[in-house]
Formats: structure tokens, sequence, C-alpha cells
């Protein structure tokens, strides 16, 4: 069930990724780029470091981490949409970043990594589209390195009485309209929204990266909690359980 359902979802953004950079433009108006800028300022790496991007899609994210990182530094942008990387591969080489980025196809709930490889593991906009969070979380916690961090960067709910009902609204009649009106998609952007509606709150996601063994656990909201950062690191030290 759960490869039929990720075999569905990747021929959504196989479909959508044409559009995809434009209309998150539109369906954010354009705070998607904010909320990144604003998490990126809470990233501090090494210039050596090597970090591990899931589900970069058109690899916005994937070129910010090589922006603060040496040539001695690389990161790995990783999706298991051809088009999205195809896309992230003409912006990788149009930043004249080559020498640092690599994109890879895959799964990101079965990482063809190593234990205790990544410095930094973040992912944008990604994992409420996987249908075995939990299992997500267990991989990337296995390829962090001891002390080192998951960034999660997420659409989220308001949970403010006055804002809360306006941003469903949005979500389930505006979004879906406008994937009809620019990229003629409704039916592709049905789906997101629901998978936005549907996601995790910020509490939970707390939560949920607790059970996965993360420490220091904390998030940032943002545009009155319509998208979040969590934060999670991964102990220097970690317990086995019986």
């Amino acid at each position: 069930m759960a490869n039929r359902y990720l075999h569905n979802v990747q021929g959504l953004f196989d479909t959508i990724a044409p559009n995809y950079d434009r209309m998150n433009n539109i369906i954010s108006l354009g705070t998607h780029r904010h909320w990144r800028a604003q998490t990126m300022t809470k990233i501090h790496l090494q210039p050596d470091a090597h970090a591990l991007d899931l589900c970069c899609g058109t690899g916005d994210w994937t070129i910010a981490v090589a922006q603060i990182l040496s040539d001695r530094g690389e990161v790995i942008g990783f999706d298991f949409s051809a088009p999205m990387l195809k896309i992230a591969q003409q912006k990788v080489d149009q930043a004249q970043l080559h020498d640092r980025v690599w994109l890879r196809r895959g799964n990101a709930m079965h990482l063809p990594f190593k234990d205790n490889t990544f410095d930094l593991v973040t992912i944008g906009f990604g994992l409420r589209n996987l249908p075995d969070k939990p299992r997500a979380l267990a991989e990337i916690f296995r390829v962090l390195k001891p002390g080192a961090q998951l960034v999660c960067l997420e659409t989220s709910q308001p949970d403010q009485p006055l804002i809360k009902p306006v941003w469903q609204w949005y979500f389930t009649k505006v979004v879906p309209f406008f994937g009809r009106l620019f990229a003629h998609q409704y039916q592709e952007y049905s789906y997101l929204q629901e998978t936005t509606r549907h996601f995790a709150s910020y509490q939970q996601l707390v939560t949920l990266f607790e059970q996965a063994g993360f420490d220091q656990v904390h998030y940032q909201r943002f545009n009155f909690g319509a998208a979040a950062a969590h934060f999670g690191t991964k102990p220097t030290t970690v317990i086995a359980h019986d």
C-alpha cells in the first residue's frame, strides 16, 4: 500500500514539476522564501560539512545550504521525481555549484547512505507527502552523525480562532482554484491542500521527532502558524532500548 501511495505521489510531482516554482510563489504569496531564509539563519555548519536535503524538489534549499559551504563541503539533493531533479540540476549549473552539489533520485524512507554520514539533514515541504513518517524520521536519525541536526520546514495549521477559518478557506477553496487557473491542475492541487490540512500539527511533529530519538526539539512558526520549522538534534550518546 505504501509503495502504491508513493508511486502515485511521485506521478503527481512529476506532473506539476514544470509549474512547481511558480505555483509555490503564487500559493504562498512569495512567503515561502522568507520562511526558508529565516530557517537558514538557525543553521550553523562548518565550511566542509556534508549535508543531505531530502525531498529537495527543484533544489532551492539544496542550493541555499551549498552557498554557506566551501568547495570542501557537499550537499546531496535527494528526491523521487526525475523531472524535479532535472530542474534542480539546471539551477545548480546556473549557480555554478556543481563542485559541491550532487543530486540523487530515491526513496526518502529507504536512504542509500551509511549510518552517521551527515552533519545536517534538511527536508522542506516533503515530510507531509511521505506515507510512513516515523520510518522517514528513523532513517534521517540513522544517517545523521551524533550531535548533528535535522531541520524540517513544513506547512502547518494556525490555531488562533480568528485565523484558522481563513486559513482553512484559503487552502480548501483558493489553492485548488489557483491550481486550475494558473497550472490547469485542479486535482493535483486539491491533493496538495489535503496533505497540508491533514498533516501533523506543530505539537504532534515535536512528538514524532522525540519518538524518533531526537533531542533539543524546538520549532519556529511563521505567518500565524501557516508554516513551521522544526529542529532536532541526534544525541551524541544513543541509548539502546531492549
